[in-house]
């Protein structure tokens, strides 16, 4: 079990990331207002693991926002490392996690070697697909779910 430690969204592409402390999560936004969430696609929602952003902090040498990264959530204390398929519950909103983000030249222009820092073990982060709308608010637990769980929520 994990606990949410950050919530960012932007506008548009290459917009300032401006930070909340709580923010709905929607079908039609996404979190928030956040450009990305309008497409609804499998890349609606971003989560990245503080421990991963650490450790391509480490290798780069620097310390930098988490924001660079430019993911809506940051969590600490969930391993995010090769978990496509799985569900994920974030306070009160549920997805299921369709990949690794990848990383793109977009960090590199933002930090010289952030791409290949955040490249091992999907430190980057991953993407998501919403399945539940809901609210989330930093400190909110964050779950994997099991199959009986979804079960209970309806699923």
């Amino acid at each position: 079990m994990g606990n949410v430690i950050g919530i960012s969204t932007r506008i548009k592409s290459r917009a300032p990331m401006e930070l909340f402390a709580s923010a709905k999560v929607s079908f039609k936004h996404g979190v928030g207002n956040d450009f990305r969430g309008l497409k609804r696609n499998a890349r609606q929602i971003t989560i990245m693991s503080l421990e991963g952003w650490e450790a391509a902090l480490l290798d780069l040498g620097k310390d930098l926002h988490w924001t660079t990264r430019r993911a809506n959530i940051l969590v600490k204390g969930i391993d995010l490392h090769n978990t496509a398929g799985e569900i994920l519950k974030v306070g009160s909103f549920i997805v299921e996690i369709t990949g690794e983000l990848i990383p793109c030249h977009r960090m590199d222009e933002q930090v010289a070697g952030l791409t290949k820092a955040l490249t091992p073990n999907w430190r980057g982060g991953v993407t998501c697909k919403l399945l539940r709308e809901g609210i989330v608010n930093e400190n909110d637990r964050v779950t994997f779910m099991d199959q009986n769980s979804l079960a209970i929520e309806g699923f």
